[in-house]
């Protein structure tokens, strides 16, 4: 693409180039732009109509958009033009708008880019169950969503995208406090071959009903963050050990029901646990009051 004729407002050297003289496909938008914050590209766009051809022709070519780099407010505005050509995007994520975004900003984004893979919407507060339909009936190739802190995020909008979206390996339920068991048995049914990462923390109406469905159907599952959610046992967590070999993280910290010998067996297999074994905690609680740490012969 040629640049825009424009008056330079001065005289040129002979023989000196300009920087919009460089090719713009081949040098420009490939190993300048690219570099360049997207908070200096809003700037830079000002500079002239030349430039803001540039980066114009930059933000439809982008493949990740991420709003935290605007900055932490980023406003409605400037949203909508940086994101008015894209087509392309593979990654979005708009935390940094959640205190504005709405159906309205959110769903012709998802409409212009079915490609998209990787969607964080946590803290968005103002979308409803349109914007998740809309993103699981356009963009079929999702693997990766955060919907944390969502409290619109129903049993209903969970089924929609457990449908719809055949690739999800990642997703954050993180305080959707509306979700219960019959939602995540949905899920773990629908999805549950291809689930490596699910966060139900924060959620009190998930119990052992949920994660033992889990369990059974998610054999590839690595990552489980269940903080918080005070129905989920022992006899969830047992499950878990016999049924889903690949797990390596686990979250249980104020899961008061879940004790010490469910969690034995996965320790044995190195899985990555957040709570303590019960000995290990007293010694760390005496080494603390006393100053130092107590011997003690674990072969008596």
């Amino acid at each position: 693409m040629e640049p825009p004729k424009e008056q330079s407002g001065g005289e040129q050297e002979p023989g000196a180039v300009r920087l919009l003289d460089l090719p713009w496909e081949d040098v420009l938008l490939p190993h300048v732009l690219n570099w360049v914050p997207l908070r200096q590209l809003l700037r830079l766009q000002r500079v002239s109509r030349a430039f803001r051809a540039l980066v114009q022709l930059h933000l439809a070519r982008l493949r990740r958009f991420d709003a935290a780099q605007v900055g932490p407010q980023i406003p409605r505005a400037a949203l909508v033009r940086l994101l008015r050509d894209a087509e392309g995007l593979q990654e979005l994520a708009l935390a940094p708008c959640h205190e504005w975004l709405s159906d309205e900003d959110l769903v012709p984004v998802l409409a212009r880019n079915p490609q998209l893979r990787s969607v964080a919407l946590a803290g968005c507060g103002q979308l409803s169950r349109r914007a998740l339909g809309a993103l699981a009936e356009g963009c079929p190739r999702l693997q990766r969503l955060s919907l944390a802190h969502c409290d619109w995020v129903d049993g209903l909008a969970l089924r929609g995208l457990a449908d719809r979206c055949p690739a999800l390996e990642e997703l954050d339920l993180t305080a959707c406090r509306q979700l219960k068991d019959e939602a995540i048995v949905y899920l773990a049914q629908r999805r549950g071959a291809g689930l490596r990462s699910l966060s139900l923390a924060v959620n009190a109406n998930v119990g052992d009903t949920a994660v033992q469905e889990l369990a059974r159907n998610c054999p590839q599952l690595e990552h489980l963050d269940l903080t918080g959610c005070l129905r989920v046992g022992s006899d969830g967590v047992r499950t878990l050990a016999e049924y889903c070999p690949a797990l390596r993280s686990l979250r249980v910290r104020h899961c008061h029901h879940v004790a010490e010998p469910s969690l034995s067996r996965l320790r044995k297999r190195g899985v990555d646990i957040d709570v303590e074994p019960p000995l290990h905690q007293a010694l760390v609680l005496l080494q603390d009051m006393a100053g130092f740490a107590p011997f003690v012969n674990l072969q008596v």
